[in-house]
């Protein structure tokens, strides 16, 4: 089983990021384990040379230490990533916790209203030596309108797209173990082919 570990650049609760990931890990399919971690708010700032870090940042190091891959989905606030993203990501740097792990990126966002956040997401990427899936980073745009009381999406094409994120990461992960040069592209059973449109180094994925 592939366990990926879901993390939401949003304190909000209803955001369409959290929601997204929470509807992801409640109906994924049963040969991965995706979790959600919750505990962004609880984060301390982050102190360099901390020896006796806060108990979320123990939790959040032991998440990242045993998934096989981290899914990353934030808004962007004034154009880059949220501050508390950014603090929960150095907490990861200082014991090299993304060097070589493997990553990606899910875009609930219209194109061209996230631009600043993925980039600065790659840079930090780029700096800790992750691994990113470039292929199973893609946009999923979803409508606030589709998210229910319990902050779960109600539209089960948007359930069965996310299923299709997921699976589309393991895929790729799999791919990326074995060989040394997979496939750019990977199909959906509800979306069109999503696929790298350039060689730039960050490239815009888009279903549609």
């Amino acid at each position: 089983m592939t366990r990926i570990l879901l993390i939401s650049g949003s304190t909000r609760e209803d955001s369409l990021q959290t929601a997204a990931l929470r509807t992801a890990a409640r109906f994924a399919p049963d040969d991965i384990n995706a979790g959600l971690f919750e505990g962004l708010r609880g984060v301390p700032a982050f102190v360099p040379g901390e020896t006796d870090p806060h108990d979320t940042v123990v939790l959040l190091r032991h998440q990242v230490r045993i998934a096989d891959a981290v899914l990353i989905s934030t808004p962007e606030y004034a154009g880059t990533l949220p501050g508390s993203l950014k603090n929960l990501l150095d907490w990861l740097v200082e014991d090299n916790l993304l060097d070589g792990k493997p990553v990606a990126w899910l875009s609930v966002s219209g194109e061209g209203e996230d631009f600043g956040a993925r980039s600065a997401l790659e840079t930090v990427f780029s700096h800790t030596n992750a691994k990113v899936l470039r292929a199973a980073c893609i946009r999923v745009p979803i409508d606030p309108g589709t998210i229910d009381r319990s902050g779960l999406i109600t539209d089960p094409l948007l359930h069965q797209a996310l299923q299709d994120a997921l699976q589309a990461l393991v895929r790729v992960l799999s791919m990326s173990e074995n060989k040394p040069r997979p496939a750019w592209q990977h199909y959906s059973t509800v979306l069109p082919v999503i696929e790298r449109r350039d060689k730039s180094a960050l490239p815009d994925w888009q279903a549609g």
